[in-house]
């Protein structure tokens, strides 16, 4: 069985820390006496320890070791995680999802409009080195290329190739 005391001077002395540091550990919930008001001073001991500011009291137990410095390290964590998003931000390397967006379409409309007007821009070279109609070779390469455009909007919008 374990020691109790029933003075809190005592926890203080056995634990080595202040009697007012056990009666505001014991205000604020950290400790608390057995049904029978005495204090048992290896569970308080333990419960000093779980609860205790890594760094700023003698009883705590060292980094993460205890859920306390578990979500200490983690609030740390990310703190650090938001100060490089800021700095990010600040440097120019993130933007909102939104103006990402609309950048992204920019681009798709322009490689779209290139797209579609090769085959009217290449045509008659194509037709002239082969020695063909160029209406024809112009008909051909558009139909290809709405094949191929068509194909790759099928696979953008998650649906299997044709």
């Amino acid at each position: 069985m374990s020691e109790r005391t029933t003075s809190g001077r005592e926890v203080a002395r056995h634990l080595g820390v202040s009697h007012t540091a056990i009666q505001k550990a014991e205000r604020i919930g950290r400790i608390t006496r057995e049904p029978d008001g005495t204090w048992d001073l290896a569970r308080v001991q333990r419960d000093m320890a779980a609860t205790a500011l890594p760094g700023r009291s003698p009883l705590a137990l060292p980094g993460d070791a205890t859920p306390l410095g578990r979500l200490m390290l983690a609030r740390l964590a990310l703190k650090v995680e938001g100060q490089r998003l800021a700095l990010d931000r600040a440097k120019g390397r993130l933007m909102d999802v939104g103006t990402a967006g609309r950048h992204i379409d920019t681009i798709a409309a322009t490689m779209r409009d290139a797209v579609l007007n090769w085959p009217a821009r290449v045509a008659g070279t194509i037709a002239s080195e082969i020695h063909a109609d160029p209406h024809l070779v112009q008909t051909l390469l558009q139909e290809h290329m709405h094949a191929l455009l068509s194909d790759v909007a099928a696979r953008l919008d998650g649906q299997p190739a044709a």
